[in-house]
Order: structure tokens, then C-alpha cells, then sequence
């Protein structure tokens, strides 16, 4: 079994009132091979000037860990294939909606690669759904979520 961790630092500044609701939503992510992200929350969410529109927000974070993750088990399948993969880019779009109880939750994510293929073996339109749809059942994010997760390869 594998552990993966992330160090989540969120401190207030010296000058907010914190009990008013209007800190800064600002903070950072760190993780275990040195990077640190800066994070917010998503400006929508929260009161006006409490989010940082330029540091990435949970939302967005969870939408980019599935399409990342599919990518990855994407190139490997391909690379068994005997494809050659240029560029991978993928617009991954995540929809919040409001679930039964009425809380908010990333209720879909459309993945929507554009792939430039090299030289060689290029997969149909079948064999590249085949691909997609390994990529999609092996995903360790897909797996743990109960969110859909749509791939539009077209």
C-alpha cells in the first residue's frame, strides 16, 4: 500500500478581525516532493476580496486530479498499444450542482483530450475508446469517487 500526504497551512493575518467572516481564504498546499501550490477558495464561494483568484481552489483541484490521473493511465495504455503521443491536452470541465440534501457537490466532470499523435500507429475511433475506457476503469481518482465522469474523445 502506498501513503500520500499533503500539508495544508492556512494562517490568519495579523490585521483581520477573523470573527467577521472576511479573513482571507488564502493558503498553501505542500506536498511530499517539495512543490507548494498556493490555494484558495473559489472566489464565487466566499465573501468579495476573502478569496485569491490566482492560487487554484479545492474545486478545481479535484477536476484537474481526474483528468490527470486518467491521463496518465491514457499514455501508458497508448504506449502499449504502440501509439506515440505528441501532446495530451485535456479541458476538463467539473459541474457543482446541489444534491438530494441540498449540499453542494462536484456532481459531473467532462474530460475532453485533444491528442496529437506521432508517427506510426494510430489508433481508430474504436481502439481509441477501448483506450479511454481502460484509462477510465484503472484511474485511482475515478475509483474513489462516486462523481460522473464523462470522456468525450471526439
Amino acid at each position: 500500500m502506498s501513503t500520500y500526504t499533503a500539508t495544508v497551512l492556512w494562517t490568519r493575518q495579523p490585521s483581520e478581525i477573523f470573527r467577521d467572516n472576511k479573513y482571507s481564504r488564502a493558503h498553501v498546499w505542500s506536498f511530499d516532493g517539495g512543490i507548494s501550490v498556493p490555494a484558495s477558495a473559489a472566489p464565487g464561494h466566499v465573501p468579495p476580496a476573502t478569496a485569491k483568484p490566482d492560487a487554484v481552489d479545492p474545486e478545481e483541484a479535484f477536476v484537474a486530479s481526474l483528468s490527470s490521473c486518467h491521463m496518465l493511465f491514457f499514455l501508458y495504455y497508448a504506449a502499449l498499444f504502440g501509439a506515440v503521443v505528441e501532446r495530451y491536452e485535456d479541458l476538463a470541465r467539473g459541474t457543482l450542482a446541489k444534491n438530494e440534501a441540498g449540499r453542494f457537490w462536484i456532481s459531473s466532470v467532462v474530460l475532453a483530450p485533444q491528442i496529437t499523435w506521432g508517427e506510426g500507429k494510430v489508433p481508430t475511433a474504436t481502439e481509441l475508446e477501448t483506450l479511454h475506457h481502460k484509462a477510465h476503469v484503472d484511474c485511482y481518482i475515478a475509483n474513489s469517487v462516486k462523481t460522473e465522469v464523462t470522456i468525450r474523445t471526439s
